[in-house]
């Protein structure tokens, strides 16, 4: 551990103040992911521990050359302009050979605003729609999605918005079909076919009951349950083929990779219409595989190519296309 990073606060008397650890995990996690040494640390000045001379000698002794020091402090005061810097030139006295580097505070950022705007909000009671639309806003800003098509921006966002994982911009794949597909589905009635309850659960029915479509999923049918049993097929899959005719115009698999590579089976040579298939399960064993293979289909699809994805994934693509729907 030739590198390491203290993050530096005052310390209260009141103990649970004291919880700079949440933020040095999710620091550590940002600057090195999947790194198991104690990289980045914390410490106090006054009132709690590790103080600050503590936590240098440990970081020199585990062989730390180089440590950058943050005071983790709104403003430059007197900590930040003289005690902090007096402690670290005595280190430097007595560890010559290791690097000190010692940062701004926190300071006047942008991102503070948003902070506190967030936090005004939280007791304002800002309606619904408007958090949501800040959220969209914020989201874009930190993302940069300009580059995705303005026909996909509005299920990027919503898939983002759900999962807090900017990666899902870089993942998704649209066939050419996808939206127009699916909002004519919406419009035109038709039923959005779930391959578990919690997808079922999550989609927009008060929208969806517009046009007069609805969400069914069968997953629990006694009947689906005793073939499953008995042919040792996943129930996911029987239920899918069990309601995939009764008028769907969306097919939403957020769950079983299972049901995606029979779905798949199904339409993939059918030379009728076919529903629009959202494709998203989240797994190590086949779910990247189905979704690969959806990929590659020429009816409608949209599917994200990683191993992440689920319930709430494709419960935010449905309700990204319900309320394009509502708002065309």
């Amino acid at each position: 551990m030739v590198e390491s990073i203290i993050l530096i606060g005052h310390g209260s008397p009141r103990k649970d103040a004291n919880n700079l650890e949440h933020m040095v995990t999710m620091l550590h996690s940002m600057l090195h992911p999947g790194c198991s040494d104690e990289c980045v640390t914390s410490s106090y000045l006054q009132f709690a521990e590790p103080d600050i001379m503590t936590t240098i000698r440990s970081l020199v002794k585990g062989g730390s050359k180089k440590i950058i020091l943050h005071p983790f402090f709104l403003n430059a005061g007197m900590h930040v302009t003289k005690d902090i810097p007096e402690l670290i030139k005595e280190a430097g006295d007595l560890f010559p050979d290791v690097q000190f580097i010692y940062t701004e505070p926190l300071g006047i950022h942008e991102k503070l605003a948003q902070i506190v705007m967030e936090r005004i909000g939280a007791v304002t009671r800002l309606a619904p729609e408007e958090i949501e639309r800040r959220s969209f806003e914020i989201l874009s800003e930190e993302a940069g999605l300009n580059s995705v098509p303005a026909d996909q921006l509005p299920i990027v966002q919503r898939v983002i918005h759900a999962t807090a994982d900017f990666e899902f911009m870089k993942t998704l794949v649209f066939h050419s079909d996808a939206i127009a597909t699916g909002i004519r589905a919406i419009r035109e009635g038709k039923n959005i076919l779930a391959d578990v309850e919690m997808v079922r659960t999550g989609i927009n029915k008060l929208l969806l009951e517009r046009w007069g479509g609805k969400v069914v999923c069968s997953i629990a049918d006694e009947d689906v349950v005793r073939l499953s049993k008995e042919t040792g097929r996943t129930r996911a899959e029987i239920a899918i083929e069990k309601r995939i005719g009764e008028n769907v115009g969306i097919i939403a698999i957020g769950n079983a990779p299972t049901a995606l590579l029979r779905v798949t089976e199904l339409l993939r040579d059918s030379s009728s219409p076919v529903p629009l298939v959202i494709g998203v399960p989240v797994g190590f064993v086949k779910a990247f595989e189905s979704k690969a293979i959806l990929s590659g289909q020429k009816f409608p699809f949209i599917t994200n190519l990683s191993r992440k994805g689920g319930t709430p994934v494709a419960v935010a693509i449905v309700n990204a296309l319900l309320k394009m729907a509502a708002e065309e």
